[in-house]
């Protein structure tokens, strides 16, 4: 079998179809890659792809996808919920098959530092490809967002200079590449517009807050509707009924609930086949004891 690659790059506009058509189409225009999935969301102002192929293909779709998102976003312009501090904000590579992590590592540093050359956004590593320490945490680099960012650097911050590439933001800011595991991308809608109640569970429930392990959180309002905005770094460790529970525990202490939730973009099976042991009571659960696994 030939190796495959998952990446799933965020970029900073989710409100004008034209842009995020483009920059979508740029990604898919690349034989031996191809978009699987992609999403877009107003409050956040941000878009999601999920796109597969092999690791020259998918680094080739990637740049351009970069490339097409640095002439059409200007940061100094951009307004949303969610932190940025890029036109194409994060890039992950997951290895899916027949590749190993140290090798998605080398993949996303070589596009880092094309994308820096080629064309003049500076690229922080991170996750496995960080070369700090504390840049393994995509909050650490994005922290004061793209205008806190741009003001560090002009001051010679030397925490905040960037892996590769000037240390100077133009329009496209700055674009953060790394190489991670399977990421579950998770919102929990509460039902309260109170968005302080969404921030206060979301303290609870990150790990760097004192939460759970391998959850990232924040609270915002999108819809009208407070959100725990979650990105689940280890399901394997971390599960999402864990965390479902949590969320709905500490909603409690406010006399909310929980309405509904969401995922963005692509969730490995073995998340929901796992969630559904749980609920159910399942504990015989396995991929043979679905009938639509035999219809394949």
């Amino acid at each position: 079998m030939s190796p495959i690659i998952e990446s799933v790059p965020n970029f900073s506009e989710g409100r004008r179809p034209d842009v995020i058509a483009a920059i979508v189409e740029a990604y898919g225009s690349v034989e031996g890659a191809r978009v699987i999935d992609h999403s877009s969301d107003a409050d956040h102002n941000r878009s999601v792809v999920t796109l597969l192929g092999s690791p020259e293909a998918a680094s080739e779709a990637l740049f351009r996808g970069i490339a097409q998102a640095a002439e059409l976003i200007d940061l100094n312009e951009h307004r949303g919920e969610h932190p940025r501090i890029g036109a194409t904000d994060v890039v992950p590579l997951v290895p899916i098959r027949d590749i190993t992590m140290a090798e998605c590592v080398e993949l996303a540093r070589a596009l880092a530092q094309r994308v820096s050359a080629e064309l003049d956004i500076p690229t922080y590593l991170y996750y496995k490809a960080a070369t700090r320490a504390e840049r393994e945490v995509l909050a650490t680099i994005r922290k004061g967002e793209y205008e806190g960012l741009k003001q560090d650097l002009l001051a010679g911050d030397p925490d905040r200079q960037p892996d590769f590439g000037p240390a100077l933001l133009g329009p496209a800011g700055a674009t953060v590449i790394g190489a991670r595991p399977p990421l579950i991308a998770y919102n929990i809608f509460l039902s309260t517009e109170d968005v302080s109640i969404a921030k206060a569970i979301a303290k609870a429930v990150r790990h760097s807050s004192g939460g759970l392990r391998h959850v990232q959180a924040l609270g915002m309002l999108v819809e009208g509707r407070a959100q725990v905005s979650m990105n689940l770094l280890d399901y394997t460790r971390t599960p999402l009924h864990r965390v479902t529970e949590l969320v709905r525990l500490e909603a409690a202490r406010y006399g909310v609930g929980i309405a509904s939730a969401e995922l963005i973009g692509l969730t490995p099976e073995q998340a929901l086949m796992d969630a559904a042991q749980w609920y159910l009571q399942l504990d015989n659960l396995t991929p043979k004891s679905i009938l639509d696994w035999y219809l394949q």
